[in-house]
C-alpha cells in the first residue's frame, strides 16, 4: 500500500482577495499548478464572500462543486438553473456558465478539470460516535488512478483515524490523504470526542 499524509493548520494557509471577498487555497495539484495559469488538475479551496452580489470568475474546462459552510447563498446560473443553498447544502456547475450569486457566505469548493472525478459531502460528528469512511468513487474505475480523501474541520474539534494513526483537527484545520493507487483500501473512521461535536466537509477525488 502506498500512500501519504499532509496535515494543514488553519495558520498554515494562505489567504489571497478576490473581486468579492477572500479566498483560502487548501489544495491544488499538481502541487507547482498556479490557479491563476488554469494549470490544475483539481484544486480545492475556502472562501468568503462579502459583496451581496457577485458573479463568478469563468473557468472554462473546470467543473465546480460548492457547498455553504455559513449563511445562504442564491446561485443563478444564466440559462440553466438557480438554486439556494443553506449551510451544508451544495450545487455543482461547469466553470464556463454565466454564474451569478447573491447573499454574503462562507463556502467551501471544489474545482476538477478534466478526467477527474470528486464529490464533497457534510459529516455532523457527535461526541464518541465515529463515522466509517466508504469509498464510493473507485468503484469499478480505472485501478491505476489516484485517488485523494481531503478533511475540513469546519467548526469544534475532530479526530481521524487512519490505519493506526489518529489525527487531531481543530476548527479551520485540513487533512489530506493520497493513494497513489485507488485499489489499495485504508480504513479511515472519523469521530469527536467534545461535547460539542463537530462539522467536517470530506472531498473525494479520483484523477
Amino acid at each position: 500500500m502506498c500512500y501519504s499524509i499532509e496535515l494543514i493548520r488553519k495558520v498554515e494557509q494562505k489567504t489571497t482577495n478576490w473581486s468579492g471577498g477572500t479566498t483560502t487555497e487548501l489544495a491544488i495539484y499538481p502541487k507547482d499548478a498556479n490557479y491563476s495559469e488554469r494549470n490544475f488538475k483539481w484544486r480545492l479551496s475556502s472562501a468568503i464572500v462579502e459583496e451581496e452580489k457577485s458573479t463568478f470568475t469563468s473557468l472554462r474546462g473546470i467543473w465546480r462543486f460548492i457547498m455553504v459552510l455559513e449563511g445562504e447563498m442564491t446561485l443563478e446560473h444564466e440559462g440553466k438553473h438557480t438554486v439556494h443553498l443553506k449551510p451544508f447544502e451544495q450545487d455543482s456547475f461547469s466553470g464556463e456558465w454565466v454564474t451569478k450569486s447573491t447573499g454574503k457566505v462562507k463556502d467551501f469548493n471544489l474545482m476538477m478539470s478534466s478526467g477527474c472525478e470528486g464529490s464533497i459531502s457534510a459529516i455532523e460528528l457527535r461526541k464518541d460516535k465515529f463515522v466509517q469512511i466508504e469509498e464510493e468513487l473507485s468503484k469499478g474505475s480505472d485501478k491505476s488512478k489516484s485517488l485523494t480523501e481531503a478533511f475540513y474541520c469546519v467548526n469544534g474539534n475532530a479526530l481521524v483515524n487512519i490505519d493506526e494513526r489518529k489525527i487531531n483537527l481543530n476548527e479551520g484545520d485540513f487533512l489530506l490523504i493520497n493513494l497513489k493507487n485507488n485499489s489499495d483500501f485504508i480504513d479511515i473512521k472519523v469521530g469527536c470526542s467534545v461535547e460539542q461535536g463537530a462539522d467536517i466537509v470530506r472531498a473525494s477525488i479520483l484523477y
